[in-house]
């Protein structure tokens, strides 16, 4: 985690901004703004940086590792309930049982033999986190995700086979390509499966995001500034 101190009047204004510029994405698109829940995003930021953005009113996050998450959210559990964590970044199937413990939503179900530790896990803990199948819109070998092709059948095997609730999509396009047309392919991948909850958009695209039906951005550096 970053050992750069934290501004907490930066962090604020940086979410009221974030805040200010969804509102303004989805009233262009002609959607309600609280159809957008913001995702902060605090992976590698510490402790300090997490307690401006509550103090500022933001209650859900996003973290890359299992084990960053351990050491940083317990204490803020404690003292603010309405906390909503998210898993963006890839689950190991042996962090699967600590996953299901600490997350709210698991963003990043991708293939079989996760799905089946997630539904053994899932039986054995509750309440159950909601689940978000990530699909690799860009095919690119080295991204984490189910193929575009491939996502359909591993969907229905998600529900099917391992008896679990999918609740949404999540992509990360391709650094180097228009990102509306990788939006616009997971929301035709969600409608096809009857999916609502589109996770796609991060700081540099958050508004395209929004406009393509985006129900989650996720957003780190635009409030918290570099890790």
């Amino acid at each position: 985690m970053t050992d750069v101190a934290a501004d907490p009047a930066a962090i604020a204004a940086n979410l009221a901004e974030v805040r200010r510029r969804i509102a303004a994405a989805a009233r262009a698109a002609g959607r309600d703004p609280a159809a957008v829940t913001l995702v902060a995003v605090s992976k590698g930021h510490g402790a300090d940086a997490v307690a401006a953005a509550l103090d500022a009113g933001q209650r859900v996050f996003g973290e890359n590792r299992v084990q960053e998450a351990e050491a940083k959210w317990p204490a803020f559990r404690r003292d603010h309930a309405d906390i909503e964590l998210h898993l963006i970044g890839p689950l190991q199937t042996n962090k699967a049982a600590d996953a299901v413990a600490l997350f709210d939503v698991i963003e990043t179900l991708d293939r079989p033999r996760l799905a089946a530790k997630l539904a053994q896990e899932i039986a054995r803990q509750k309440p159950a986190p909601r689940l978000y199948v990530q699909v690799n819109t860009g095919d690119e070998p080295q991204k984490a995700g189910v193929t575009p092709t491939a996502a359909d059948a591993f969907i229905a095997a998600c529900r099917d086979e391992h008896r679990l609730g999918i609740a949404g999509l999540m992509c990360v396009p391709p650094i180097d390509e228009e990102p509306s047309l990788h939006f616009a392919l997971l929301a035709r991948i969600a409608a096809r499966n009857g999916l609502e909850v589109l996770s796609m958009g991060m700081s540099a695209d958050y508004e395209v995001a929004v406009a393509f039906g985006a129900t989650h951005v996720r957003v780190g550096t635009a409030i918290f500034g570099p890790r």
